[in-house]
């Protein structure tokens, strides 16, 4: 690593997250900057809908209250500046109000906010454009919620350079909070390609907050001490791009090879082609090492040039979707449940029959507790004790909403066992769906505000995307004389992309690399998501290998139901996803197998 470090905290995942992470990372010192990513797809649709009520919101407030207003004076004593995207849909109103706040506390910070990635009053120029994974048309004008543009890190670079102490934006990639400060720090340039993707994977680390030190994790019994106060990540960047992922002293949980490494692989679909506004991204060689406690140094990143367009989300509304969750106890409680819920959706559309209303455009029906998530994995537990779930989706919200009365209504006539949550009833809700299109970057203008200065930036640039050959996965060699589950020898991760679900599987040796690319084969990966797949199985699995970790990255298309707030199932984003692959048997020769 080379001689001058910055230091990056990073303080936030979603919006929602805890705001003990600020305090925290003040309290430990020495940061150069503390980044917060507060933004998904689906977040921008209900931030657009605040602002359709009130033109002053659609960020993120809680930032701006709970966040930033008790801590503002020791942000400004420490001199550490402030990246975030909490601006949302509303960036400039987000700066007016942290600048109000500033002004009441009497302090000297300067608040920059970037903006141009709202392209929602350029609706009607994209009718043209087709769903880019899907193909399906663009949707009615009166059903767009929002649009815009994963814009980059360089608008934030120069917020940084024109003297800006916080910097707000709004849609911008998770991971360009943190490049933007690197780019600042080390006066990188646009052909620093290797650098640009070192720094980008560096905001892939940081961008989910506590999954990089412990959370969510495999081995979660060896990061539950203190989890409580678990630690928030810290990337120390060299200017090579070089950096060690650390936490602060004193705090939960844990920073080993494995809980980066689940990180590293989360949501990155290809790992030799992770397509980010100002690089493409190769994370295949990347090397993990173990430096010290809780200290995991990371190198090996390689770029490409960055695309010629922006990958632009736009949200809109699909009718209506109700549901609700009972439990059932007792014998036969998951057929007892089934049968209800048969029963609840023949009452529901009589009904609507009679109302002649059309039939729900889609129904669920999902049992926990019964093992019946793994599919044809799945194990006869005979659980005497199961959670079902009852949803279904309707162009109408009166005829969604029938489905919740029918659901209560046939309580009393039901199979023994049935409890409710004594909380009333659910009601519908709107289904916002994304769909995704690529737009020229020289057809989005950006603009940076400064105080009173207003700065554009000249046109981003980039190339088409380069052919990248995947690499071949290792050959097993031996006879394998054992099975064992896949969580004997690997950690592994799972997350979304829209409709699609990345699965991360990191071995615990390299050794057991080769076992594992040979088991988790289309086919086997296939047979085990099956039930969650819409179309053919095997086409809608893609599987990548990393030499630099021996880990291999999976990606399932088609098969979350329409993914985010668009889904029925009670898992929308494939988070449980790793968890279910966890339990396939991996045949491998017992003489690799690490002994205890």
């Amino acid at each position: 690593m080379s001689e001058k470090v910055i230091r990056i905290g990073g303080a936030a995942g979603f919006w929602g997250e805890s705001d003990m992470a600020l305090p925290q990372l003040l309290r430990s010192g020495g940061l150069d900057y503390i980044v917060f990513d507060y933004l998904a797809e689906v977040t921008l649709s209900i931030m657009a809908r605040a602002r359709a009520k009130d033109p002053t919101k659609g960020y993120a407030t809680d930032f701006v209250t709970a966040v930033l207003a008790p801590n503002l004076a020791e942000i400004s004593r420490q001199g550490v500046r402030i990246v975030s995207n909490a601006g949302g849909v509303n960036p400039v109103s987000c700066a007016q109000a942290v600048r109000d706040l500033i002004e009441q506390a009497g302090l000297d910070l300067t608040v920059a906010v970037v903006t141009g990635d709202d392209l929602l009053d350029r609706a009607q120029s994209f009718k043209a454009q087709s769903e880019m994974f899907s193909g399906a048309p663009f949707p009615a004008m009166d059903q767009v919620a929002s649009i815009n543009a994963y814009l980059g890190a360089f608008p934030i670079a120069r917020a940084l350079q024109e003297g800006a102490d916080i910097v707000i934006t709004g849609r911008c990639v998770d991971s360009a909070v943190t490049l933007g400060a690197c780019i600042h720090a080390f006066d990188w340039a646009a052909d620093d390609l290797d650098k640009l993707a070192a720094g980008s994977l560096a905001g892939h680390i940081l961008e989910c907050g506590p999954q990089a030190t412990g959370g969510n994790f495999t081995d979660w019994r060896l990061a539950i001490n203190g989890i409580e106060d678990i630690g928030y990540p810290v990337v120390e960047m060299g200017a090579d791009g070089d950096f060690i992922c650390t936490k602060p002293d004193g705090t939960g949980g844990l920073v080993s090879r494995e809980t980066v490494g689940e990180q590293m692989l989360y949501e990155i679909g290809d790992p030799c082609a992770y397509a980010l506004p100002d690089v493409l991204c190769d994370f295949s060689e990347v090397i993990l090492e173990e430096e010290g406690q809780d200290r995991v140094r990371v190198s090996g990143a390689k770029g490409y040039p960055a695309p010629d367009r922006y990958k632009v989300s736009l949200t809109y509304a699909d009718g209506f979707r109700a549901g609700s969750i009972v439990f059932f106890q007792g014998e036969a409680a998951a057929e007892k449940a089934r049968l209800f819920a048969e029963a609840t959706f023949a009452r529901a559309r009589k009904k609507l029959r009679a109302l002649n209303a059309p039939d729900f455009s889609e129904t669920l029906v999902e049992v926990t507790g019964d093992d019946s998530s793994y599919g044809a994995a799945a194990q006869d537990v005979g659980s005497r004790d199961v959670a079902l779930k009852i949803a279904a989706r309707h162009p109408d919200m009166r005829a969604a909403g029938l489905l919740i009365k029918e659901m209560t209504g046939l309580a009393l006539a039901t199979p023994p066992g049935l409890t409710l949550f004594a909380g009333g009833q659910s009601r519908p809700s709107p289904v916002v769906r994304l769909f995704s299109f690529l737009v020229p970057k020289a057809e989005v203008p950006i603009r940076i505000a400064v105080g009173d200065r207003q700065i554009d930036m000249p046109p981003q640039t980039g190339a088409a995307a380069p052919a990248i050959t995947p690499h071949a996965g290792p050959f097993p060699e031996g006879e394998a004389d054992t099975t064992v589950p896949l969580s004997r020898l690997a950690v592994a991760r799972s997350g979304d992309k829209g409709d699609k679900a990345n699965i991360g599987v990191l071995p615990r040796r390299r050794e057991y690399a080769p076992w594992i690319w040979a088991a988790l084969n289309r086919a086997e990966i296939a047979k085990r998501f099956a039930h969650f797949i819409d179309g053919e199985p095997e086409p809608n699995v893609d599987r990548f290998y990393l030499p630099g970790t021996a880990s291999t990255n999976i990606l399932l298309h088609d098969v979350l139901g329409g993914g985010g707030m668009a889904s029925l199932r009670n898992d929308p984003q494939g988070k449980s996803y790793a968890q279910l692959l966890l339990a396939t048997p991996i045949p491998i020769p017992s003489n690799l197998l690490e002994t205890d």
